[in-house]
């Protein structure tokens, strides 16, 4: 599993050693071992990997992975929306595609699951709000490196499945993920007391809470023989001036143009991640994903509303 210490990966190590009948978990880190808080289990092994270099991805995949005979690999490995340049870029895509260029050669290694994510989808007022997996993508050159290159990962993963190889794909396009150390721009926005919005707008949001998320990446762990793309919604489907709400903040509606400015100094001011005109489509234009083809192929339908004050306290 690569990007294991994030929130997301600890639960997933978690869930999947649940399974008595499962005989290793590899699970593969930025960080120390002890700056993680993976599970204690005979069965995980921790290995420390700087993906954004092609060797040691390639010593990785033909050392501990053919070692341990692990057949599905699970990338999760993608930097926050805030983080920019090159070597963001070689972790966020190139990584995927080195993994992706050896898989044909390597003996064990059968499926991979993608965490991708609904920002890869355009939004646009004459667009529909419900999207299908079929909705158009975020092609634009001008859009921010974040949603490029979640795209690109995204893409590089779906055109593997149109290749005959021994390789299964499934792409799980989440909702955002809620939560603490997540790299949720929504989490940082309702962190703070007063929550400013634009004047006239009150889109409808969908948010995956981490149980949720969990559950869907270990659902298409174990869906061996199927592949697509799969949509992961959430259990909470709301306006704007709600999630403020039951955040327990303010809701402070402004003019537009000076939402993208304000967030620029705060984020600068108080290293906040937050940033408007990364969401300016969202905060505008109802965008809710359809989880019908997650439904029917892995079983998956969201069962965990997320712990609004709880979890934002």
């Amino acid at each position: 599993m690569l990007g294991a210490s994030t929130p997301l990966g600890e639960r997933l190590c978690a869930a999947l050693l649940a399974d008595p009948e499962l005989r290793a978990v590899l699970a593969v880190t930025r960080e120390p071992r002890e700056q993680t808080h993976l599970p204690e289990d005979p069965r995980l092994t921790w290995s420390q990997v700087d993906i954004t270099h092609a060797r040691p991805v390639h010593d990785l995949l033909f050392g501990r992975v053919r070692e341990l005979e692990v057949d599905v690999v699970v990338h999760l490995a993608m930097h926050r929306a805030n983080d920019f340049g090159a070597r963001v870029h070689v972790q966020n895509v190139e990584s995927l595609r080195w993994l992706l260029a050896q898989a044909d050669r390597h003996p064990t290694l059968r499926r991979l699951v993608l965490r991708s994510y609904g920002e890869v989808y355009r939004l646009e007022p004459d667009l529909p709000s419900v999207i299908t997996e079929d909705h158009p993508l975020e092609l634009s050159p001008e859009a921010p490196q974040w949603v490029r290159d979640r795209v690109e990962a995204d893409l590089l993963a779906c055109t593997r499945m149109g290749i005959a190889s021994g390789l299964e794909v499934a792409v799980l396009r989440c909702a955002e993920v809620l939560g603490p150390a997540e790299g949720s721009q929504l989490y940082d926005y309702l962190s703070a007391p007063v929550c400013l919005r634009s004047a006239g707008f009150d889109p409808m949001l969908n948010v995956l809470s981490l149980e949720d998320a969990t559950e869907a990446l270990r659902r298409a762990v174990y869906a061996g023989g199927t592949q697509g793309i799969f949509n992961i919604p959430g259990a909470d489907t709301l306006p704007l001036t709600r999630c403020i709400r039951l955040a327990g903040r303010l809701d402070v509606p402004v003019p537009g143009p000076l939402l993208a400015p304000i967030y620029e100094l705060r984020r600068r001011l108080r290293g906040a991640q937050f940033s408007y005109r990364l969401n300016r489509g969202r905060f505008h234009f109802a965008a809710v994903l359809d989880g019908a083809h997650a439904r029917q192929v892995l079983g998956y339908t969201p069962h965990h509303p997320v712990a609004w004050q709880a979890g934002l306290r």
